[in-house]
């Protein structure tokens, strides 16, 4: 049964053609529409910094709210945030979802999710009902330096059980973040940008239920249809396949959208 609609959590301006970021959005959007894809949740801008300075958060912000404003009806946007500059996070959590249309954060790899440093962007977040998204992943060959692992993102989840947090990339290792991050009933799991194994969105249902697992792409990283393939190819029943590739993000950005005057 093919679901009715698909939003994707996981979306990027770097690396699609095109010289603002309205026409890298256009861009993306020509390609979801092919998918089927209806909403796209944007973040970071059109040239990435890993360990972003003040000023380069902003500029990269201001590129993903001049791409969301240009599609209201298509896009939304997290807002990034370098942690190493607390102040600055803050201001921008203010200026970006407090006074603007983003949804939610995205946390990178300059500074590894259990530094305590994070918590007060997590607490404003919880504050503004937005939603959290950590990169997380568990490589063999070692980490960057910054980049957190899922052992990282369970020390963050649980000092802030009342945050709406995502793991992404399920820790890159799927197999042992999402053991990890079972207990942790306000965590879900992000399916995006490895490659569509066998097994991997199946074991997400069976480990976490299907209210916690989320479908995103990582797009232009990993191809659209390479990663609704994950979810459209699970065997798993229709009713988890519809809450994974829309469902379940609807319900996580209701509370926020709600108070934006925001209906889906």
């Amino acid at each position: 049964m093919t679901p009715t609609e698909i939003w994707d959590l996981h979306c990027h301006l770097s690396g699609v053609p095109g010289a603002a970021p309205e026409e890298r959005l256009e861009k993306l959007l020509s390609f979801a529409d092919r998918m089927g894809i209806a909403r796209l949740v944007m973040s970071m801008g059109m040239e990435l910094a890993e360990d972003a300075s003040p000023e380069n958060m902003r500029r990269q912000n201001d590129d993903v709210l001049r791409a969301i404003r240009r599609f209201p009806a298509r896009a939304f946007g997290l807002v990034y945030l370098n942690p190493k500059h607390t102040q600055a996070c803050l201001d921008e959590l203010n200026r970006c979802v407090r006074d603007g249309p983003m949804v939610g954060v995205k946390l990178w790899v300059a500074l590894r999710c259990n530094a305590r440093e994070l918590d007060p962007i997590i607490e404003r977040a919880a504050e503004l009902k937005a939603i959290v998204f950590q990169h997380t992943w568990l490589k063999i060959n070692g980490n960057f330096p910054g980049e957190s692992t899922p052992m990282d993102f369970v020390e963050l989840a649980l000092r802030h059980p009342q945050a709406a947090l995502i793991c992404g990339h399920t820790g890159g290792d799927w197999e042992q973040a999402l053991r990890m991050i079972r207990p942790l009933q306000h965590v879900c799991a992000d399916l995006a940008g490895s490659d569509p194994t066998a097994g991997f969105t199946e074991m997400a249902v069976r480990e976490l239920g299907p209210e916690r697992v989320l479908y995103g792409s990582d797009v232009p990283g990993r191809s659209f249809s390479s990663q609704v393939a994950k979810v459209l190819g699970a065997e798993i029943p229709d009713a988890a396949r519809k809450l994974i590739l829309a469902g379940n993000l609807m319900r996580l950005l209701r509370p926020i959208l709600t108070e934006k005057g925001i209906k889906i």
